[in-house]
């Protein structure tokens, strides 16, 4: 039903107050749609793979994503509209630049900052109008106008979203098409109602295109490519020879990025990534 969707329920940086932001970031459910969402999003945006590349996060709420772009070697910055979800982001020391900022008033960065972008369940928002002054027309221009700027000539854009109807695709696809996007909508498992998600995939500076594939379209293809809505996903398992995560390899990484970065991070000891006994 509709009215159980929460841009229903209040803006979204009323909506998503403090408990919300706690419910929302350490739900089990939540924490493996996010990760599942991002690593078809990463997919889709097909980022070169000797290279770490610097992207954007819209919506990036609690840095859930953000991790896993992280786990895949790449530089982010994040920007949500919610300033109790971005606290918790703090509170977990995710390694992306994090910045309070409203979608709708455009990203305020410089012109090719950017390599790619993604966005996991956040577009939908614009569409509403929670304040006097909102235009939904307007905003998702301002949106799309701004991100295609920020990006680098030939750059690419995955966005994840949950329309509320096909208007509200239309919409969305047709202001970041007056914004010089080209691209177009990825439906992956069209025939499920779980499974079902919705991508805008878009190219800033490219004419000729090739969209991607849709998964679930073809079985063959769909049990190639392994990505399903009850996809088995083992948290702790890495890919490409990558350390698991939160064993000592892996922090150890991660303190090394962020004393590159310039932060603070703990001295190593004979505790780091060691197990805790289970309480009873």
């Amino acid at each position: 039903m509709s009215g159980k969707r929460p841009e229903h329920k209040a803006p979204p940086e009323l909506f998503y107050n403090e408990e919300e932001a706690v419910k929302y970031t350490f739900n089990t459910r939540m924490i493996e749609i996010q990760n599942q969402m991002t690593e078809r999003a990463l997919e889709l945006l097909a980022l070169p793979e000797d290279k770490p590349c610097y992207l954007l996060d819209v919506g990036c709420g609690s840095g859930l994503s953000g991790e896993v772009l992280t786990e895949h070697g790449h530089y982010w910055v994040g920007y949500d509209i919610s300033d109790s979800m971005l606290d918790i982001a703090v509170e977990r020391e995710v390694d992306g630049d994090l910045l309070l900022q409203d979608a709708g008033m455009g990203s305020p960065f410089r012109p090719g900052t950017f390599d790619g972008c993604i966005s996991i369940s956040a577009l939908q928002w614009l569409c509403n109008v929670d304040k006097k002054w909102h235009h939904p027309v307007k905003r998702l221009l301002k949106f799309f106008s701004s991100l295609y700027t920020s990006l680098v000539r030939g750059g690419k854009a995955v966005l994840q979203f949950y329309p509320e109807n096909p208007d509200q695709v239309e919409l969305i696809t047709s202001q970041a098409m007056r914004a010089g996007f080209t691209g177009g909508v990825v439906v992956d498992y069209p025939n499920s109602t779980r499974a079902k998600k919705i991508f805008l995939v878009l190219f800033a500076g490219v004419s000729n295109i090739v969209m991607p594939k849709a998964l679930g379209t073809d079985a063959d293809y769909q049990e190639t490519v392994g990505y399903t809505s009850s996809r088995d996903r083992t948290f702790n398992k890495r890919l490409n020879g990558k350390p698991i995560k939160k064993s000592r390899e892996w922090i150890t990484q991660k303190k090394t990025r962020r004393k590159k970065q310039g932060k603070d991070v703990r001295a190593d000891s004979k505790y780091s990534g060691r197990k805790r006994k289970t309480k009873f």
